[in-house]
């Protein structure tokens, strides 16, 4: 189920993961669900921990790949900037995010963007309209994600290893930060039109992921609150 941002909460933050409002030993953060991928069968484990006094998610990936995802439209014209706060235990070390066999990270934040059919091409719509038929929902129609990488600079973007409809932005890299809490915050807004070139449809959900499933690794890490902020 989609939840949508009112027209009277423009003004207010739009609160994506209030895991530290959860109930300890909740299966899954309120409005979450699990993110599973075709062909992959070992998945991370996820759960709510407290830490450091405060109700996180924490994420154990043992050569797997899932994610935890919040169905959520956002209009980015009013709500453009994302925060959340994260940490993990050390980058899978042997990741490469230019090939499918190392696209694995410690850490990601996935911002998932509505599909719009007027703009792809006909065949492009013939092939998401099989998808739906598949899986029972359109596919996204482009993806930003923000990830923690072993050793990219902050501030590069590359397309994903496996899809160009999805961006990885380096917002954080290395081990320096290990084990210590990190606050983000990125303007998506602006992100989206330098990456693509073009005005973003609507944000359609926000997934966190920590996956080792191409290299085989292993990773922890933790997910603070999620939050989309107006301007100021």
């Amino acid at each position: 189920m989609f939840v949508f941002a009112s027209a009277a909460a423009s003004a207010a933050a739009i609160e994506v993961g209030t895991f530290s409002q959860a109930q300890p030993g909740a299966a899954l953060p309120g409005g979450w669900e699990p993110l599973a991928f075709p062909r992959i069968e070992r998945h991370t484990a996820y759960r709510l921990v407290a830490d450091e006094g405060t109700l996180v998610v924490r994420a154990n990936a043992d050569a797997s790949a899932s994610g935890l995802i919040r169905r959520v439209e956002v209009d980015l014209n009013r709500h453009p900037f994302l925060a959340w706060r994260w940490k993990v235990a050390g980058v899978v070390a042997s990741a490469d995010a230019t090939r499918k066999d190392g696209d694995d990270y410690a850490a990601r934040i996935y911002v998932a963007f509505k599909y719009d059919p007027n703009r792809v091409s006909w065949f492009n719509r013939a092939k998401y309209a099989l998808i739906k038929l598949v899986y029972g929902e359109y596919p996204p129609h482009a993806g930003i994600n923000y990830v923690w990488d072993n050793h990219l600079a902050p501030g590069t973007v590359l397309p994903n290893a496996y899809t160009d409809r999805v961006r990885m932005i380096v917002v954080r890299s290395g081990n320096a930060a290990a084990n210590q809490w990190v606050s983000e915050e990125r303007n998506v807004l602006e992100d989206y039109r330098r990456t693509y070139g073009e005005e973003p449809p609507p944000v359609s959900g926000v997934a966190i992921m920590t996956d080792t499933d191409d290299t085989g690794g292993k990773a922890v890490a933790w997910y603070g609150d999620i939050v989309f902020r107006p301007a100021p």
